[in-house]
């Protein structure tokens, strides 16, 4: 499959982390706040904007993704105002891609309009399931037809966007989920992520599930459904070029491929990440989660971060191949070697490997080490067998 682009890419990730409500299944960092001062946000989100910028001079910009949290809830004026920003700091490349994450209600849909304006080109709305129950089960605040509406927006709006679907819920069978995917190929036009159900520690659905308050799918159905996805949305023209995301030649999200190949990031705003190599050295960037906190730090430091850290050989070499592999295309040997000082025979358990190879699970030729689709679907394990002792 030819992707758009075969570098890493320098991508810069703004974190928004307000919601209107936080979802049951919801692990990220976002917070409920009864009010914003906006201009106070804005102008936090420049300063810690400025001190990357600063560590990173003639860099060149290949993506822009504003992320939370629900971004949709900022002002069109400061995306308007980060996005020019960047380009003063920074080169863009030709087409910068610029996503934003939306919520599918009729006020945020709204805003379309002033986003588009702001510079925004690409907008991933957080659709989750197109019928009412399941919306409402999922702590979704918007039905199935103000979804489709979203979606009919964002189309004239944008013209790349992309949707979000949950699988693996409660009571679904494999045949409500192939009819599900059926109706969201009527809408998708280049680009769909569909992630399983997990339930995570110290979310609402952790508590409900830990009393039995619902079940969800065991493996073996969790795999039938993700099987019925690939063979859905692959006739359709929709590959997954990654675990969890489908799109047609040349829609891959730009951004999302930066942190796949491993390359350097710039990730401001509460809670963000970041990776970024200096002087030959990488290191990774974290900010402090807590809003008000992260606003303090930034008024007294210019940046709301801990201190750098730096990641060491052995550490860079598990952070790609976990990346790295969860990718159609898998790892460049190359950047394996640029990264690590490693070539494969050096990086990889050979016994591991061998093991890997005979089952069909790892590919392994002169340029590139990659996944099966049966070892992408067992990835932790191909992992563990990979990485030397």
């Amino acid at each position: 499959m030819a992707l758009i682009d075969k570098g890493p890419g320098f991508g810069i990730y703004v974190h928004w982390p307000f919601c209107l409500a936080k979802c049951p299944y919801c692990d990220f960092n976002s917070h409920v706040r009864a009010g914003v001062d906006h201009a106070r946000w804005r102008e936090a989100l420049l300063s810690e904007l400025d001190h990357y910028a600063a560590l990173t001079p003639g860099r060149t910009v290949t993506s822009v993704f504003f992320g939370g949290g629900t971004p949709s809830l900022m002002e069109p004026a400061t995306v308007s105002a980060l996005i020019e920003r960047i380009g003063r700091h920074w080169a863009l490349t030709p087409g910068l891609e610029i996503t934003l994450e939306a919520n599918p209600t009729s006020v945020e849909a709204g805003r379309f309009a002033g986003f588009r304006a702001a510079g925004v080109n690409r907008v991933s709305l957080g659709i989750q399931a197109l019928d009412d129950a399941s919306l409402k089960f999922l702590g979704r605040a918007h039905s199935a037809s103000e979804a489709l509406g979203a979606i009919g927006l964002a189309a004239r709006h944008f013209d790349r966007f992309s949707f979000d679907l949950i699988y693996a819920r409660p009571g679904q069978s494999v045949a409500d989920w192939e009819d599900e995917l059926r109706r969201a190929l009527d809408h998708a036009v280049g680009h769909l992520s569909v992630y399983q159900l997990t339930i995570e520690e110290g979310t609402q659905f952790h508590t409900l599930h830990s009393r039995g308050a619902f079940a969800i799918p065991d493996d073996e159905l969790a795999g039938d459904l993700y099987e019925a996805t690939q063979a859905v949305l692959e006739s359709a023209g929709l590959p997954a070029y990654e675990i969890s995301n489908h799109a047609r030649p040349g829609e891959e999200s730009r951004h999302n491929l930066t942190y796949w190949r491993y390359g350097d990031y710039v990730g401001i705003g509460p809670g963000a990440h970041g990776r970024l190599t200096l002087d030959g050295t990488k290191y990774a960037t974290r900010a402090h989660r807590a809003p008000e906190a992260w606003l303090d730090l930034v008024a007294r430091n210019g940046h709301g971060g801990h201190a750098s850290e730096e990641v060491a050989a052995p550490e860079r070499l598990i952070e790609l191949l976990m990346m790295g592999l969860r990718l159609r295309e898998g790892v460049s040997l190359d950047h394996l070697r640029r990264e690590t000082g490693l070539s494969a025979a050096q990086a990889l358990d050979p016994a591991g490997l061998r093991r890997m190879q005979d089952g069909g699970f790892v590919e392994l030729t002169a340029e590139r080490l990659r996944a099966t689709a049966a070892g992408r679907q067992r990835l932790n394990g191909l992992l563990a067998q990979l990485l030397p002792a």
